[in-house]
């Protein structure tokens, strides 16, 4: 699917010759919040417009490095090794979080169960069948039919990869030996269809019988595509409802730089394919009008701009949060 340019005019058709633009790339997880947002904000700020290419988080990291856009947008963070490689100090400002919704496409759309060990086996190539036996066990009294399965994921740098593989490492010996977690990693040979975009793979899964695949929740909700229960780490069977993101978020142990996981987390609720986005910035901005805008914006967004997030299928992020993420954004010159 081609590359979705996002352009927002913000809150007026005709905007004023003083209206900044900001440029931003990156994580399609984000962008169906990142639409809502550059549009409210829009009628708060009409000199002010964003134009945003959702073409992956390892497009938006490569992107900020080049200082090519104002702002990066990622659901893996930043390496030591690729920060460093950066003119200035990046931040690291989580802007969202979201279940990784496990897609997948049966005759009669039935709710299915499934846990890491199976879903490490069906990407693996291990698990070929829907009725196998490890997925029947999961899912009793189910009539589950002779279909071939066919795993769909993505083929540029993503982060939703980035989390979905994080997650198997996590729970899954022969995965986190062969595979790893990577925002692109080498998928077992002849294993599935690649797809660009979630909104590629939702398109795949949609069209495919038999066909499984991984996406941020909106993009199944949008798409009207059934998506599995998974197993977490008390053994509860759990979709990814903002709420249980959120308890998943509770768990975590975010650090002062803010990269941090938050798959497999402990929690009765907690989803546990779960992670954070976040806005990638420099702290010394070399356009101050575009540094001004962009720090009010962002202000915004991980304050006021949360209160949209459940409705969008987010989880909002914490109060106290909140007050970490400003007290960094004021770190930011330009």
């Amino acid at each position: 699917m081609k590359k979705i340019i996002l352009s927002i005019l913000a809150g007026a058709v005709t905007l004023g010759a003083q209206a900044q633009l900001i440029n931003g790339a990156g994580s399609t997880f984000d962008y169906p919040a990142l639409t809502k947002w550059f549009e409210a904000y829009g009628k708060l700020d009409d000199q002010v417009r964003f134009n945003y290419a959702s073409i992956g988080s390892g497009g938006g990291q490569k992107n900020l490095l080049n200082q090519t856009v104002d702002f990066g947008a990622s659901d893996a963070p930043m390496t030591d090794e690729a920060m460093a490689k950066a003119p200035g100090k990046i931040l690291h400002l989580p802007i969202v979080a979201g279940g990784v919704a496990i897609m997948y496409n049966l005759p009669g759309t039935p709710k299915v169960k499934l846990d890491g060990d199976t879903l490490a086996g069906i990407y693996l190539g291990n698990i070929t069948k829907w009725n196998d036996a490890k997925i029947a066990a999961l899912n009793p009294g189910l009539t589950l039919p002779d279909l071939d399965i066919v795993p769909v994921h993505r083929t540029e740098g993503s982060g939703t990869t980035f989390i979905f593989t994080d997650y198997l490492t996590s729970v899954n010996k022969a995965w986190a030996d062969t595979v790893g977690k990577n925002t692109s990693v080498k998928w077992p040979a002849g294993i599935g269809l690649g797809a660009k975009g979630s909104e590629g793979v939702a398109g795949q899964v949609k069209q495919i019988a038999g066909a499984i695949g991984y996406g941020e929740l909106a993009y199944a909700d949008q798409s009207k595509i059934p998506y599995a229960d998974m197993k977490n780490s008390s053994g509860n069977f759990i979709s990814p409802a903002p709420e249980s993101v959120s308890a998943a978020l509770a768990t975590a142990n975010i650090p002062d730089d803010f990269r941090f996981s938050m798959v497999n987390p402990p929690g009765a609720q907690a989803y546990p394919i779960a992670g954070t986005s976040w806005v990638l910035v420099y702290q010394q901005q070399n356009n101050a009008d575009h540094g001004k805008k962009l720090v009010a914006f962002l202000k915004w967004a991980i304050t006021d701009g949360q209160k949209l997030s459940s409705k969008l299928d987010y989880a909002p992020l914490p109060e106290n949060v909140q007050t970490r993420e400003l007290k960094l954004i004021d770190t930011i010159k330009y």
